[in-house]
């Protein structure tokens, strides 16, 4: 299964992509948020790329426990320009990381070509619409308020992202660029995010791309007793995890180690 995205060709099941993250905040819960710091940003996607990013991600809201929500128009202030540049300057594809419509339309305009949705086209259905009008990939990832599931932890997840791509494909989003994430650290208890980590093939069944993020996240933290910056052996360890059990895509903040390490996993899987 391969699909064109942003003018360059992806072939599902042949290696692991990497998806480098961009910060435009001031409150990143990894510590690497650049506030309105435009051309750090630009500066800091280039340069994934020239460590091994096969794509950018670009978010301009915290979605850490406890962020602040901020609205539609300041997100646009702080990832407009960004987008911008990157999709100019950086041969890798770039995707926004909203939830919000306005804020996908803009960076559509800018030249995003991959949206990230951190809550499945929930909070804004009309997102599945844009992609599929804009010939865009689209990341629907598993989220919930709380940490409660009356069924199988994996059954729920399961069936969340299963609703979530019917209803892109619905909209018209080709089944190859509709890419989901079971969302490790959203609406999960650091066990429960082990468990989705040890079961983590059986997303497999649902027939899409997976993308994986771990990167830097309280699970690992917690597990080794570590601050945020001193995670990078854990996100290591659970993304290879992931590659060997299936993944397509990793989300990361170190590219530079992450894709040595892929490249060494894609090769034992």
């Amino acid at each position: 299964m391969s699909t064109e995205i942003g003018g360059r060709r992806f072939d599902w099941g042949s290696r692991t992509y990497v998806m480098g993250i961009v910060n435009v905040t001031p409150d990143s819960f990894s510590g690497d948020g650049l506030g309105g710091d435009a051309e750090a940003a630009i500066d800091q996607g280039l340069r994934m790329v020239r460590e091994g990013a096969d794509m950018l991600d670009v978010g301009g809201e915290s979605t850490r426990p406890g962020h602040i929500p901020v609205s539609a128009q300041e997100e646009i202030s702080r990832t407009e320009s960004v987008v911008r540049r990157l999709a100019r300057e950086a041969p890798a594809p770039v995707s926004i990381d909203t939830y919000k419509l306005p804020v996908a339309e803009a960076a559509i305009a800018a030249g995003a070509s991959i949206l990230n949705d951190v809550w499945g086209l929930t909070r804004a259905p009309g997102i599945a619409d844009l992609a599929a009008a804009h010939e865009c990939a689209l990341v629907l990832m598993h989220n919930q308020d709380g940490t409660e599931y009356a069924e199988d932890l994996m059954d729920e997840v399961k069936r969340f992202l299963a609703v979530a791509a019917a209803r892109a494909v619905k909209a018209g989003v080709p089944r190859d660029r509709v890419i989901l994430d079971p969302g490790i650290g959203f609406g999960k208890t650091a066990d429960q995010n082990w468990e989705v980590m040890r079961r983590f093939e059986e997303l497999r069944e649902l027939g899409h791309p997976i993308l994986i993020g771990t990167s830097r996240k309280s699970f690992i933290g917690k597990l080794l007793d570590l601050p945020v910056g001193d995670r990078l052996e854990g996100t290591i360890s659970t993304n290879v995890a992931a590659v060997l059990r299936g993944a397509d895509i990793v989300r990361v903040h170190e590219v530079q180690a992450l894709t040595r390490a892929v490249r060494v996993a894609d090769r034992l899987r």
